[in-house]
């Protein structure tokens, strides 16, 4: 209901006729977004920005949950919902039994079957970790691209300690438009990454580590001190955000 393309839809229908003004003001109602008092629902954010209304879990109540997903698919949106832990998850899954979710990432989605892959197979986004334990924050990476529509590579476990396995990749790594890449530790994979490719980083620093790593500070602080160019820093474990940053990347290469 919402999407670019019907809101041209429904201009183009009002201008030749074909529906009354008031039936044009019936289905524009809720733009720029639907107030549901305790949250108001940004339907036209795609619009505006190319990037969904996300749904972010923890703090909201199953019974909020649930208005808000109504909302979003009543206007026939893809749906993400993150941070979501599994016993919130079956709860709403008994209302909305066409959410998948993903017990790695977090994260509940559902995908508009209109939404194709826009970058294909030549532009696709390559996700990649330093190790096994940062895979929850690459799968909300992961899915989220998927979701808006983006073609996904994924390498794990490739970290500094065995830079072989690293060096290995660079062959599919020269293949993406963009690479995710996400480490805790110490961070140094992103600065090898980006002395070795010609593609942006999105540098994701992970809370996995050990004390001296503050929960994720040591890696965001070497991330944001990397001497390699071409490397951008999200939040610690913002695969979300990481993810969207490379959405506008890639859609942008492709439109211009």
């Amino acid at each position: 209901m919402y999407s670019e393309t019907m809101v041209k839809k429904i201009l183009t229908d009002l201008r030749s006729g074909k529906i009354s003004n008031k039936k044009a003001f019936e289905k524009l109602r809720n733009l720029p977004y639907e107030d549901l008092s305790f949250a108001r629902i940004d339907h036209h954010r795609r619009i505006r920005t190319h990037l969904p209304e996300v749904i972010f879990a923890p703090g909201k109540t199953i019974v909020q949950l649930k208005k808000i997903i109504g909302s979003l698919k009543k206007a026939k949106q893809s749906i993400l919902i993150t941070r979501l832990n599994i016993d919130s998850f079956k709860k709403i899954k008994k209302t909305f039994p066409f959410l998948s979710y993903s017990i790695e990432g977090k994260i509940a989605y559902y995908k508009v079957r209109n939404n194709k892959k826009k970058n294909g197979l030549q532009n696709p986004v390559a996700i990649i970790t330093a190790g096994t334990s940062d895979i929850p924050i690459a799968e909300e990476a992961a899915i989220t691209l998927e979701v808006m529509g983006q073609n996904v590579m994924k390498f794990y476990d490739c970290g500094v300690a065995g830079i072989h396995r690293l060096l290995d990749l660079l062959p599919k790594l020269h293949k993406a438009a963009v690479i995710i890449c996400i480490a805790g530790m110490e961070g140094a994979l992103a600065s090898v990454i980006g002395g070795l490719v010609d593609k942006p980083v999105i540098a994701v620093p992970t809370s996995v580590g050990y004390g001296a790593s503050f929960s994720g500070i040591a890696p965001l602080l070497t991330m944001m001190n990397s001497c390699a160019p071409g490397v951008a820093v999200v939040n610690i474990d913002n695969g979300f955000g990481a993810a969207c940053f490379a959405v506008m990347i890639v859609d942008k290469a492709i439109s211009s």
